[in-house]
């Protein structure tokens, strides 16, 4: 699912977007590109220590879309990079993702699971 040039992405920092929707509002949560753990083949997880609308709103509708890049990775003609992932999200309060994230991001209070099933190079 992720391609080469979306995982030189996630070495090089740069903020990430979270959208979520409900009740006809976005709302937007901002993490850094080096926060991100792939597992599995389409799977992301992030490290929530807050996220409360985020979280709110994935209970009423679990879709989500994130955009993250790099000026530092080459894009389709010039320096710079970007993608649009596509999925459904939860939060994790337990189990063996959310042990592994503790271990490496102890500030975290809950595992935001991102199940991608759409990604895109967008520059």
């Amino acid at each position: 699912m992720f391609t080469e040039k979306f995982n030189e992405v996630l070495e090089q920092e740069g903020v990430v977007s979270i959208v979520t929707c409900a009740n006809n509002e976005a709302h937007v949560a901002n993490t850094w590109n080096s926060y991100l753990v792939v597992v599995e083949d389409n799977k992301i997880l992030i490290p929530a220590a807050a996220m409360i609308h985020t979280e709110e709103n994935i209970i009423a509708n679990p879709k989500v879309k994130l955009t993250l890049g790099s000026k530092n990775v080459m894009g389709y003609k010039y320096m710079g990079t970007g993608f649009l992932l596509e999925g459904t999200a939860k939060f994790l309060k337990d189990g063996e993702h959310f042990n592994m994230m503790i271990e490496k991001y102890p500030f975290l209070t809950r595992v935001l699971e991102v199940t991608v099933t759409s990604c895109k190079q967008t520059l």
